[in-house]
């Protein structure tokens, strides 16, 4: 059961967390990662992971209960336990690897430019205020199709971060056209049957919604007398906020030609 749990929540949460982490910093920092040390610290999690949690497997075939932080030796448990905590200091080692990449990157990374990952559709990031019209998809590969054209499929250059020149499978030369420039085709104007995307507006309405709320959550959970009345005060709040933020004024559409 230590085993399970351990190889479920760090083999499935832990390395999900860093891939996001890893995908995202360029939107987060403009800047990326060092690749060799990226794979240099994923296989030593990796490494250390097994090294740490696979023994846990015959630990408990051998009696070792959980929940446990020390023994009496003579168990049996000694060298598998020993060999496990070897695998937690590699894992220690592999931490540091990130956080020298991630300082590295914050200080002298290479620049990301708006399209590190060369995205095949939307995902990559769109201007700062979203886009000023809603873009049309003409394909499973849009983006692809609108920097490489033949609908998106084939071999497509290979980016160069920064939005350098890149060559295709072709040998023809095409420019690293970054998401803004793509989404600025549909930004001159609304189309027919295409409206612009609501902006949101600054209000103070969220943070009484957030007030009723608190108030609210401490009638509900501490039960005392007068709680339940403070419990519909809040409630009451929390409505006539969300009442009033609701039909508020939306913001005006951001026009293209300020661009």
């Amino acid at each position: 059961i230590v085993a399970h749990i351990h190889y479920v929540l760090f083999g499935g949460s832990i390395f999900a967390i860093f891939a996001g982490t890893y995908y995202w910093w360029p939107k987060m920092t403009g800047r990326m990662l060092s690749e060799p040390l990226g794979k240099l610290h994923f296989w030593l999690m990796f490494i250390g992971m097994n090294v740490t949690f696979f023994p846990m497997h015959f630990l408990g075939l051998d009696g070792m209960t959980r929940r446990i932080h020390t023994y009496d030796s003579g168990m049996g448990w000694d060298l598998w336990n020993g060999v496990a905590t070897a695998g937690a200091f590699i894992m220690g080692v592999s931490m540091l690897i990130f956080l020298h990449n991630a300082l590295r990157s914050l200080r002298k990374g290479e620049r990301a430019g708006n399209d590190p990952w060369d995205g095949r559709t939307l995902e990559s990031p769109p201007p700062v205020y979203n886009f000023a019209t809603i873009p049309t998809a003409h394909s499973r590969d849009s983006f692809w199709e609108e920097k490489y054209g033949n609908g998106g499929h084939g071999s497509p250059p290979v980016p160069v971060a920064g939005g350098a020149e890149t060559a295709g499978a072709d040998g023809e030369h095409t420019a690293d056209r970054s998401t803004h420039a793509t989404v600025s085709e549909h930004a001159g104007g609304h189309q027919e049957g295409h409206h612009g995307i609501h902006m949101p507006g600054l209000s103070y309405y969220p943070v009484i919604i957030a007030i009723g709320l608190t108030v609210a959550g401490y009638g509900v959970i501490f039960h005392e007398t007068f709680t339940w009345a403070l419990a519909a005060v809040g409630t009451a709040i929390a409505l006539v906020g969300t009442y009033a933020w609701s039909f508020e004024p939306a913001s005006e559409e951001p026009d293209p030609s300020d661009e």
